[in-house]
């Protein structure tokens, strides 16, 4: 896997200029209410894809359709209840050229999900491994996941993935998420090349972004992700 790194200029200067003519392919976007998972849909949008908002609040989400020219769809969907995104799978038809899998959660109180996982694995990655599992039969170009350079602090304990031995750390649970997201980046894109396929798999880092991601960061840690996030 390669991987260039942009310049400040790069990554501060991105427009729909960059995208193709995305006429008549059809995207859905995980988490598209706000952050990341919002400009990507509306850039998307504007460059002419019909975009699927696939978002927990239904009402946040129309209200951020509002603000994007073009094709747009809003579609309720919960990562975190596995029922949810089985039925938000039972009812897509046609084609699907792009899955952007970006939702997430980060540093949130220890929790279970509603099937019984630690938040952040079953948010992160469980959640839009079952998405793009119960989607690929209408994928037709890529899957693109959204991972993280925290991936290099990531220790997944297969023997305790929801934090029942260990002392729950928020940063850590995260880390894990986002290994586990490129892990199967990794996997899905092997198989798709073993069958054949012309399908891709990509994992993306989008670097330090100003996004309401950070929001249950506290104390030392909160300062310094303040700060960063002021250059980004």
């Amino acid at each position: 896997m390669s991987v260039r790194r942009l310049s400040r200029s790069e990554a501060s200067g991105g427009s729909t200029a960059r995208l193709p003519d995305m006429s008549g392919r059809t995207v859905i976007v995980t988490g598209a209410s706000s952050g990341i998972g919002l400009v990507t849909a509306r850039e998307l949008a504007t460059a002419g894809a019909r975009v699927v908002l696939a978002v927990r609040d239904a009402g946040k989400g129309k209200r951020a359709a509002t603000t994007m020219s073009g094709d747009t769809e809003v579609r309720a969907l919960e990562l975190d209840n596995l029922a949810s995104v089985r039925a938000f799978a039972s009812t897509w038809t046609g084609k699907l050229d792009i899955l952007v899998n970006n939702a997430g959660i980060m540093m949130v109180p220890e929790g279970q999900t509603v099937d019984g996982f630690e938040r952040h694995i079953g948010t992160n990655h469980l959640g839009h491994f079952a998405l793009t599992n119960q989607l690929l039969p209408h994928i037709t170009d890529r899957v693109i996941t959204v991972s993280s350079h925290l991936h290099e602090a990531g220790r997944l304990d297969l023997e305790d993935l929801s934090w029942q031995r260990r002392p729950y750390r928020g940063n850590q649970a995260y880390s894990d998420s986002k290994l586990a997201n490129l892990l199967f980046t990794l996997e899905l894109q092997r198989r798709f090349t073993a069958a054949g396929s012309s399908v891709r798999a990509v994992a993306v880092h989008p670097g330090m972004t100003r996004t309401n991601l950070f929001g249950h960061a506290t104390g030392v840690r909160a300062t310094l992700i303040n700060a960063l996030a002021g250059l980004a």
